[in-house]
């Protein structure tokens, strides 16, 4: 199985809004959880190692990336 990093929903906009609504009236540390235990499920879902792995290194590379950014502003 290969990484898909281009998007496979047919409305994006409304699965980033779903993620988004399902934190809506959480406390932080709830939030938190939240994000946790949907990484542990959707990454349940892919079963697959090396694909966890990419996706893992594909999602730190962007974060740094982001805060290298910040820190250039």
């Amino acid at each position: 199985m290969v990484l898909s990093t281009r998007s496979n929903f047919e409305k994006p906009d409304d699965a980033f809004r779903a993620i988004v609504e399902a934190h809506r009236g959480l406390t932080e540390a709830q939030s938190a959880d939240l994000d946790a235990a949907l990484v542990l499920i959707l990454a349940n879902h892919i079963g697959d190692l090396g694909v966890l792995g990419e996706a893992i290194e594909l999602a730190k590379r962007r974060m740094l990336e982001a805060s290298q950014q910040q820190q250039q502003q």
